[in-house]
């Protein structure tokens, strides 16, 4: 086990006086058999009017913080403190008949995977579904795990790595197109690759641990992450990390789910002004870790 801090950052800046709408954060992860939160802080400058919790239509932690007065800057520091179980790809347990590609879910699970199995984004000419099946064996059935794990490091080989200062996701054909993309870009083309060959996924965000020492090779560090999770019978949802080739969630702190990139936007809200109004952003994440003794 580890324990893991992160101390996450976002500033605004104005060039005069703006009132603030409502503001969301998703920062918060759940318990689960893998992380267990210990601590969870969240201080708004300026002091907010009222910070009431929800969960989301996904089960996700969401605060929604009121600002009541205006001002030329909106800071936002979280940190959490979480105890981490590294699970890797050695130890999934694949149900025997979903052991290789094709398979079918059980039909009691069906009805529930059915929105993270359909495909979200018009393909025309099927190009994400065709880039899919070069993993799969021909005339012959291929191994589940081997086409995930080739999947996902396939992009992290493939693809380029590039920041990139607008906001949202772009479409998994300019993903394949391009050649490059965020960690956002590269999550959003494996979870639409696996559903077009039928296998259910989802968006993942969250924070990833980038050791401080020279060669290091993660990427995604400084800033929120995003990766998938695949659902295969026996295993659960299991995490990939197409931007890293991580599967298992070794080094990965897992905020939220989602059907869609969109819905699960870290930090959103608005302020009252124009464009001109607006002088800029800033965020910063650190991640440290201490091993436990138990």
């Amino acid at each position: 086990m580890t324990i893991f801090s992160v101390r996450h950052v976002t500033e605004y800046r104005y060039n005069r006086p703006v009132h603030f709408g409502e503001h969301r954060l998703m920062f918060r992860p759940r318990d689960s058999y893998d992380q267990r939160l210990l601590d969870a802080t969240l201080i708004c400058d300026p002091d907010p009017q009222q910070i009431r919790w929800i969960q989301d239509v996904f089960g996700n932690c969401v605060a929604i913080v009121d600002i009541a007065r205006p001002s030329t800057s909106l800071r936002f520091e979280t940190w959490i403190t979480i105890d981490h179980t590294p699970q890797v790809a050695l130890d999934l347990e694949i149900d025997e008949a979903a052991a290789t590609y094709p398979f079918s879910y059980d039909p009691e699970e069906e009805p529930d995977l059915e929105r993270v199995i359909q495909r979200h984004y018009p393909d025309q000419s099927d190009e994400v579904a065709r880039w899919a099946s070069q993993f799969v064996a021909l005339g012959m059935p291929t191994p589940t795990g081997r086409l995930l794990m080739t999947m996902c490091c396939a992009i992290q080989e493939s693809f380029s790595y590039a920041r990139r200062h607008e906001a949202g996701t772009q479409t998994p054909q300019t993903t394949l197109s391009s050649r490059k993309g965020t960690c956002r870009d590269f999550a959003l083309l494996m979870v639409e690759a696996c559903r077009s060959l039928g296998i259910a996924a989802r968006f993942v965000i969250g924070y990833v641990y980038v050791a401080d020492r020279d060669g290091s090779t993660t990427r995604g560090g400084g800033s929120t992450h995003a990766w998938c999770q695949v659902y295969i019978p026996g295993a659960g949802w299991v995490e990939f990390d197409p931007t890293n080739g991580i599967v298992g969630n070794r080094d990965l702190i897992r905020v939220g789910v989602a059907r869609d990139p969109r819905q699960a936007v870290p930090l959103y809200g608005s302020y009252d002004g124009g464009p001109t109004d607006f002088a800029g952003m800033s965020v910063q994440v650190n991640v440290t870790t201490r091993p436990t003794d138990h």
